[in-house]
């Protein structure tokens, strides 16, 4: 009996032995991975020496003639409005003065590091219409969606580059957070419910970007000395890019002309 219980005693203690180390081994595959890698901080831009580049975007000669938007079929759109809702496709101010142009930096900047900013951009659906029409922001920096309407709206942007996505937002909900990873000037967006609403998202390399109002103006400040690809992205005229050189604490003043009889081709 003695030795039975002395063989049944040592397989026992043998299965605890080969239990410890399997779980030694599982233990030490995850205390010795190896930590992800981080890419490393580049330089951020020195003020002192930082300066910037203004100018103004205008469109030469007539601009085409908007079509009302007939929201006939949405009677909770419709009644929002008391005049007719125009295309905001070209909207122009004194002179010429072209809104909706963004305006960027788009090369020139290597070795800089431009972490995405906590502040999120809004864009609002409001009388069945986009609010703003054409807005920026940087990659990873948040998107809210907001539906202002007593109607259910489709947001729907189209990237390229970007992940699509597509969400329903009824009357009174929470407002739709998301973010797109890589830039991209610029995304189209549409509602899938009501054709007629369209805007754009652009999505910029770096801080240095402004959306134009009505008076066609644009001022990017903080830039560190550097030459520099400037743009200026219209969706209906497409890009027109400049090389523009800056020293330290120089203000330059660029103009950027669209032809009116010339549309970007698709």
């Amino acid at each position: 009996m003695k030795s039975k219980f002395a063989l049944y005693s040592l397989a026992i203690g043998a299965f605890a032995l080969g239990m410890n180390g399997c779980g030694s081994k599982k233990e030490e595959t995850t205390d010795t991975s190896a930590p992800a890698a981080t890419a490393p901080a580049g330089k951020s831009v020195d003020s002192a020496t930082a300066g910037e580049i203004t100018g103004s975007v205008t469109l030469d000669g007539a601009p085409p003639k908007m079509k009302p938007i007939n929201m006939a079929a949405e009677v909770t759109c419709a009644k929002q409005h008391t005049s007719p809702v125009l295309s905001e496709e070209v909207v122009t101010g004194d002179k010429g003065a072209l809104a909706n142009v963004v305006v960027y930096v788009k090369s020139g900047l290597d070795g800089f590091s431009f972490p995405a900013p906590t502040d999120a951009v809004t864009i609002d659906q409001k009388g069945c219409q986009y609010h703003p029409h054409v807005l920026a922001l940087q990659p990873g920096q948040d998107l809210k969606v907001v539906n202002s309407d007593p109607t259910a709206h489709n947001i729907h942007p189209v990237p390229k580059d970007n992940r699509e996505w597509n969400e329903s937002q009824p009357p009174n909900t929470p407002p739709i957070d998301k973010n797109f990873a890589r830039s991209e000037i610029a995304i189209p967006v549409k509602c899938n419910v009501h054709p007629w609403m369209k805007a754009y998202i652009a999505v910029a390399p770096n801080p240095y970007f402004q959306v134009t109002e009505k008076d066609g103006k644009f001022d990017l400040k903080n830039l560190p000395p550097g030459t520099y690809t400037l743009v200026a992205w219209h969706e209906l005229y497409g890009p027109s890019e400049q090389t523009v050189t800056i020293g330290p604490k120089e203000s330059k003043a660029v103009a950027f002309t669209f032809k009116a009889s010339a549309p970007a081709a698709d």
